[in-house]
């Protein structure tokens, strides 16, 4: 009896550590951690991605969400129901499921993808599935990462309509 409870606790350790229901974004280790594709260390807090997925359900690292996606392409199980995409608003840095953001271009990214996530629509923003047809079927050069270069647009118009947006939508509430 007392083996069979210890062999069953051991299968129950045993099972713990290969934990494949993790769910979500981790924690990004900047300016360490390098892209899973282009292997460019993740440093733009504004700009990164993550994938979710795969057999283990492991999480993949990358600097830009041009990468994620050209990387995810080549994946077996991309289609998969489970598979997780995040990326980081490029105005706060805040973690957002990259199938609900929005998207605005020209902007200067790590990998010159010129996209960049918000957590709401915006004048010209664009959806998940238009930004993930818009990176796929660029012909991109992997050009140099730029660690130090900010946004050639000008933000604050962004800025002003999420402000707007969040003030009208608490409006709506009251």
């Amino acid at each position: 009896m007392i083996k069979k409870i210890t062999l069953l606790s051991m299968l129950m350790w045993l099972s713990a550590c290969v934990d494949n229901s993790a769910t979500g974004h981790a924690d990004v280790r900047w300016d360490r951690d390098t892209c899973e594709r282009c292997r460019m260390v993740v440093s733009d807090r504004n700009f990164s991605a993550q994938i979710r997925g795969g057999e283990k359900n492991q999480l993949y690292k990358f600097d830009d969400l041009g990468c994620a996606l050209w990387w995810l392409k080549d994946q077996g199980w991309r289609a998969d129901k489970g598979v997780e995409i995040w990326v980081t608003d490029y105005l706060t840095g805040e973690w957002l499921d990259a199938r609900r953001a929005y998207y605005v271009s020209g902007l200067t990214t790590p990998m010159d993808y010129g996209l960049g996530a918000l957590k709401n629509p915006v004048t010209n923003s664009i959806n998940f599935d238009q930004a993930h047809t818009k990176i796929l079927s660029t012909v991109h050069k992997h050009g140099g990462h730029h660690h130090s270069e900010k946004p050639q647009v000008d933000h604050s118009q962004h800025q002003q309509e999420m402000q707007h947006n969040e003030h009208s939508h608490h409006e709506g509430h009251q």
